[in-house]
């Protein structure tokens, strides 16, 4: 038993400890951001998975070649526009309000989605899915901003790989949706895209604005809108932009090498093989194993990243995306072993992802972090916007599909360089 003196200390020692309870808004601002995600997601994915019924009706052919043609351009618009709308919104969202905006943004997304849904001719189908893409660009910006703003640096790394989780639930949610409802059609199917709608009545009237912008909101109110863009330009912050656009960059365009051309790959091997099992449905099943080995990699993350920090983890997960995807496309040639090694796949690749969750809001002050960020993760995915288009000109180059995404995925190595050249953030207090 110890004295009373040594029972006084440790009571005024632990009474001296900081408390790290989370608060119901804290709670509240994952929440929201997590769901707006995993429907962004959602919405994001459903056109590729209808991409043959619903353009082979509108276009009135069965021919291949034809409906990958025009499909390639709705994807390329669509893409084109997720990175204007993510570019436009982050800067909106510095100047509006996190909530606001990403509640603007699901609105968006969710509506041109519908939309879809009753077009009738494959350029209103375009139209829509490119205007939905300014929804879905504009969405991550903003949650990543209200969470990385709201929750304590003990805890921001976790918090914000569990919202990134959301992006592997919208995709698992995008193909159980075309396997429960691909029967009745693809209109049923981009009809579920409406959902996301009612996310925003909780975002908008229980998630207010973060303290932390509050407080530099008259700053910014103060500057034109265009110098907010600006100054992810200016000296200080010049190198961490480059960087994060780099590393973002390696990392998507590495993963649409894989992406794009998996479906095709997929049914060039069933026809190979005389595999009589529904193409469709070996796509969806691919998917849905690729997102769970995601989602194994977005819960590594949750202790890698203060373990080991950002730019560590980032390298690991580059070094594994590389080997995994030239081991799938250079040694593989059957449809079961492309389904076993999916899950593999899908931990590196698309888990990779969860890095940049943590560290581009870090990179940036909170006057300008949406911006900088969008920036950031949405001009790599404009530039993977040629990618459907230039699809079919890298598959001529290289001679077959896999040898095309083999080529692409050495994009990675761009990353695993570019990532020692910005700086450290785990455990470096958010600057205003």
């Amino acid at each position: 038993m110890g004295t009373s003196q040594e029972v006084g200390e440790r009571v005024a020692a632990s009474a001296a400890a900081p408390k790290f309870r989370l608060s119901r808004y804290q709670w509240l601002t994952l929440i929201s951001a997590f769901l707006g995600w995993m429907f962004d997601s959602m919405d994001l994915n459903l056109f590729t998975l209808v991409l043959v019924p619903s353009v082979s009706q509108l276009m009135h052919t069965t021919d291949a070649a034809e409906i990958s043609k025009i499909g390639s351009y709705i994807i390329a618009g669509k893409l084109l526009t997720w990175g204007i709308g993510g570019v436009l919104f982050g800067v909106a969202a510095d100047r509006l309000g996190r909530s606001r905006v990403m509640a603007w943004t699901i609105l968006i997304y969710a509506t041109f989605t519908l939309l879809s849904a009753f077009s009738q001719t494959w350029s209103q189908l375009a139209v829509a899915q490119a205007l939905a893409g300014f929804g879905i660009g504009g969405e991550w910006a903003a949650g990543a901003a209200l969470v990385a703003e709201s929750w304590p640096e003990r805890h921001r790394a976790r918090a914000m790989q569990i919202m990134q989780m959301a992006f592997a639930f919208g995709f698992l949610a995008a193909a159980l949706d075309n396997l429960l409802l691909g029967s009745l059609g693809w209109r049923w199917v981009l009809g579920m895209g409406a959902a996301p709608a009612l996310v925003t009545i909780l975002i908008r009237f229980f998630v207010p604005e973060p303290q932390r912008w509050v407080k530099v909101r008259a700053s910014v109110d103060a500057e034109p809108a265009m110098q907010t863009f600006v100054a992810i330009f200016a000296p200080g912050l010049r190198r961490k932009t480059i960087v994060g656009v780099l590393v973002a960059s390696a990392a998507m365009l590495g993963c649409w090498g894989g992406l794009t051309f998996l479906p095709s790959w997929i049914h060039q091997l069933s026809v190979m093989a005389s595999d009589h099992r529904d193409v469709g449905s070996t796509v969806s099943y691919a998917f849905i194993l690729m997102m769970i080995g995601a989602t194994l990699g977005y819960l590594t993350l949750i202790w890698m990243l203060d373990a080991l920090g950002r730019r560590m983890s980032y390298f690991i997960f580059s070094v594994g995306s590389l080997a995994i995807s030239l081991v799938l496309f250079m040694t593989v040639h059957d449809i079961g072993r492309v389904l076993w090694l999916m899950p593999l796949y899908g931990y590196f690749v698309i888990g990779a992802f969860g890095t940049f969750a943590a560290y581009l809001p870090e990179l940036f002050p909170t006057r300008v972090r949406a911006t900088g960020q969008g920036f950031c993760w949405n001009m790599a995915r404009a530039l993977t916007s040629i990618g459907p288009i230039a699809g079919n000109v890298v598959v001529a180059k290289f001679g077959s599909f896999p040898a095309a995404s083999a080529a692409v995925s050495l994009l990675f190595i761009v990353g695993m360089v570019s990532i020692w050249l910005g700086p450290e953030t785990k455990g470096v207090p958010l600057d205003d």
